[in-house]
This record gives C-alpha cells, structure tokens and sequence, in this order.
C-alpha cells in the first residue's frame, strides 16, 4: 500500500484530502499543519508521496522538501499553492530534476487521485524490477 503524508496548515483541507484518499483503499495517509511538523512526520512514516502546500507558517513546503531530500533525495512530490508562480524558479528545478508536479489551488482532488494512481504504478514497477534477477 502506498504511503501518503499530506503537509498543509489547512486543516478542513487536509482532512478532507486524507479522507478522500484514504476512501480510495490505496494508500495509507498521515498529515502535518506545518513544515516543522512534516519533516519529522516524513522521517517517521516513509511516505512514497509528499503533497505540499507551499506557503506555511515555520517551515514552508519548499523548505521542508529541501530537507527531506537530504535523506530521500527522490522522494515524489507534488506541490500546492494559490500562486505557483512566486516560487517558479525553485519549481522549475523541481519539475526537471525530480519529475515533481505543481497544483493551483483550488484543483480538483480527482486530479490529485490520478497523479497517486501513476505513481503507484510507477512505484510497483520500480519495486517489480528491483525483485528481478540480473
């Protein structure tokens, strides 16, 4: 089962996205108010998926995933905000090197359903093709 840690100080948000993707039966979700807070939740639960908002009081998501990447440096991440734009240059970076994706507040969460069911996929063949003989 994948696993999902959804970081954002919304908090009816989050809940509502840990409901609706825990309803799903494919993941297992934990959550976080802050980047402080996501940090130590993502060190603990290993998440497969980080889903960020960006701008957060403390730590922000693009600080807080700097962090993380220091331990898991391929870590997926899809990043949140209501204006991607003020952060373009580190999200390009994002985009390129780590094949993260970029939501507008508001969005859809059948769009954020679909991004999880790729990279599910995607995780099952990486595991896949680690288990093979060479």
């Amino acid at each position: 089962m994948m696993r999902v840690l959804i970081v954002d100080d919304n908090e009816q948000l989050t809940a509502l996205m840990k409901a609706v993707f825990e309803e799903e039966g494919f993941c297992r979700v934990e959550t976080a108010g802050n980047g402080i807070d996501g940090y130590s939740t993502c060190l603990n639960f290993k998440p497969d998926i980080v889903l960020t908002d960006i701008d957060m009081p403390g730590k922000n998501g693009l600080e807080m995933v700097r962090d993380i990447r220091k331990h898991h440096p391929r870590i997926k991440t899809v990043y949140m905000s209501g204006d991607l734009r003020r952060h373009r240059p580190f999200l390009t970076t994002e985009e390129v090197k780590y094949n993260a994706c970029l939501l507008n507040k508001p969005f859809r969460l059948s769009k954020v359903l679909g991004l999880f069911k790729e990279y599910e996929r995607e995780i099952s063949q990486n595991k896949h093709r680690q288990l093979m003989p060479v």
